[in-house]
């Protein structure tokens, strides 16, 4: 994403309605959070939410990985973002780690992560900023933060019991043990399991099944379900009538009663 750079750590990829993220670090199992991924991922997200051709987004990782997290090698050294004293490495995470957080966070449109390996700590927790997760049949999952002596300090505390609840991401932080793909499957930190020759045919199949709804309130409908997580009830009741009635005003909507009623599939045209 940044200029000069002749192979980048995140490749973007549009195919139609669909957005295609992948994480590009294979050599170091996708490792995130070195100097420029803040921006790269801010890039992306905001040409994914600037587009509106654009009604699904995809992320995964290049090679046998999602992602192993946070790059050891580099903390051992203290470079890179974990440099200098404390007040460095604070900040180094908010311009950082955080800013790859809340721009994925950030994304308007549905959001899957095909996860095609080990998703570990930030990987992880990065993964559960998807609103979908299929994972492959050899997939593995992990908090880890403990066992290399660190809190989940890119937001995990916060992300991860949204996804599974408290008690089991209390089980993945004290004891940072791992969980495969099928232990993953039981706990609803993903809704599919599939071969993973299969993976990208599949999660491509259901963005495409995604793609087929009407844009605008595709993303309306993805931004009620985040409020759901955080207002009040009374907060989403207000703001689930106040949508409504913007979509009931839409091209979209009256295009979905009339194909309804004769019979046919419907052309959404975000209007």
């Amino acid at each position: 994403m940044l200029e000069n750079e002749p192979v980048s750590p995140l490749l973007f990829e549009k195919n139609g309605h669909i957005a295609l993220l992948t994480i590009n670090r294979p050599e170091s199992r996708n490792s995130l959070g070195e100097e420029g991924d803040g921006e790269r991922y801010a890039e992306a997200a905001q040409r994914i939410n600037a587009d509106r051709q654009i009604r699904c987004a995809i992320l995964t990782g290049a090679g046998t990985a999602f992602s192993a997290g946070g790059n050891l090698k580099a903390m051992r050294e203290r470079s890179g973002g974990f440099a200098g004293g404390g007040a460095a490495i604070r900040e180094g995470y908010r311009n950082g780690i955080h800013r790859i957080i809340r721009a994925l966070w950030g994304i308007e449109v549905p959001l899957i992560a095909a996860v095609n390996g080990p998703a570990i700590g930030l990987g992880n927790d990065v993964a559960c900023l998807a609103d979908i997760r299929i994972a492959a049949e050899n997939a593995i999952f992990g908090a880890t933060f403990l066992k290399v002596g660190l809190v989940p300090g890119d937001g995990g505390a916060w992300i991860l019991p949204r996804v599974i609840g408290a008690s089991r991401a209390a089980e993945l932080f004290f004891t940072a043990d791992t969980i495969d793909a099928q232990t993953a499957l039981s706990w609803g930190l993903v809704s599919k399991l599939v071969p993973a020759d299969k993976l990208m045919e599949e999660t491509r199949a259901l963005a495409g099944r995604i793609c087929r709804q009407p844009p605008d309130v595709l993303r309306m409908t993805k931004r009620l379900m985040r409020e759901s997580q955080l207002g009040s009830f009374e907060s989403v009741m207000e703001m689930s009538a106040a949508m409504q009635s913007i979509a009931h005003t839409t091209a979209d909507h009256h295009e979905a009663l009339a194909a309804f009623f004769e019979k046919r599939p419907p052309v959404f045209e975000g209007e």
